[in-house]
C-alpha cells in the first residue's frame, strides 16, 4: 500500500492541490496529514481521499476543522493518532513536543512514526521504527515537499511540489 504523507501545509491551497494531484497520480490509498492545516478552508481539496489527520500547533479553529473533516468523510484523530494499515502500526503526531516524538520513535510499539512541525524532511530508522517527517507542504520560500510511504517495503520517497 502507498500512503501519502503531508504536514505543515499552512494555508497554501495551491500546494495542497498539487499534493492531491500527485497522490491521485500515484494511486495513494490513504493520506496522513501531520497537522498545521491552519485554516478550515484547506480541508476540502482532500475530498475523495481516505484522509486521516491530527492537529498541529498552528491549527486555528478546531471546531470548524473538525466540521470540514466530517463534511468530506475524513477522520480527525485529535492531537495524536494510531493507524493500523497493511499490517503496520503507524503513529501520527505533529511533533510539537520533541521528547514525545522521540518517545514514540523509541518505544518499539510502532513500525512507523510520522511527525512534522520542524519543516525539515527526515527519514531515519530509530531501532526498528521508521521515523518520517515529510517536510513542509507550504515551503516557506524554500522546498515544498510531501512523501510517499510504501508499507510493504517500509520505504519512503520525497516529492517536491511545483
Amino acid at each position: 500500500m502507498i500512503i501519502g504523507l503531508i504536514s505543515d501545509s499552512h494555508d497554501h491551497v495551491q500546494n495542497i492541490e498539487n499534493a492531491v494531484k500527485i497522490f491521485k497520480e500515484r494511486d495513494v490509498e490513504l493520506i496522513l496529514h501531520a497537522g498545521d492545516f491552519c485554516s478550515p478552508f484547506t480541508i476540502p481539496p482532500f475530498k475523495g481521499f481516505n484522509l486521516k489527520g491530527v492537529f498541529g500547533n498552528n491549527d486555528g479553529d478546531h471546531y470548524l476543522i473538525l466540521e470540514k473533516f466530517s463534511e468530506i468523510g475524513a477522520t480527525h484523530l485529535g492531537s495524536f493518532g494510531e493507524v493500523i494499515v497493511a499490517n503496520r502500526t503507524i503513529a501520527l503526531y505533529h511533533g510539537t513536543n520533541m521528547p514525545i516524538t522521540e518517545a514514540l520513535e523509541q518505544c518499539g510499539k510502532y513500525d512507523v512514526v510520522i511527525s512534522g512541525h520542524t519543516h525539515e524532511k527526515r527519514v531515519e530508522f530509530v531501532k526498528n521504527t521508521l521515523a518520517v517527517n515529510p517536510g513542509t507542504a507550504h515551503g516557506f520560500d524554500e522546498e515544498a515537499t510531501i512523501a510517499l510511504l510504501d508499507t510493504e517495503a517500509i520505504d519512503v520517497s520525497f516529492v517536491t511540489l511545483d
